[in-house]
């Protein structure tokens, strides 16, 4: 299942939100390719999502959850990797 928390993060003058699976990489990178999202925007286990984009997210059937859904659905998933992770 695809996941998106709120745009509640700054950065670079904008709000983003973090884009996820609970299935798979393969998942989540299909979904972003659909949403015309670049790979750039992957980091680690979550897409970098600006806030202008989470409606048409969200439209396209991922489900809005709150940011520790996000981690707590990445871990059990065993797809959760922490920063300085190999992988």
């Amino acid at each position: 299942m695809i996941l998106i928390d709120p745009p509640s993060w700054p950065g670079h003058g904008r709000m983003w939100s973090h884009l996820v699976s609970d299935t798979s990489y393969a998942e989540l990178h299909a979904f972003a390719r659909r949403l015309e999202i670049p790979p750039r925007g992957f980091e680690r286990d979550h897409y970098d999502v600006p806030a202008r984009l989470y409606e048409a997210a969200v439209a396209a059937g991922a489900v809005p959850v709150s940011s520790r859904e996000i981690v707590s659905r990445l871990a059990a998933a065993g797809l959760r990797r922490r920063k300085g992770a190999a992988g």
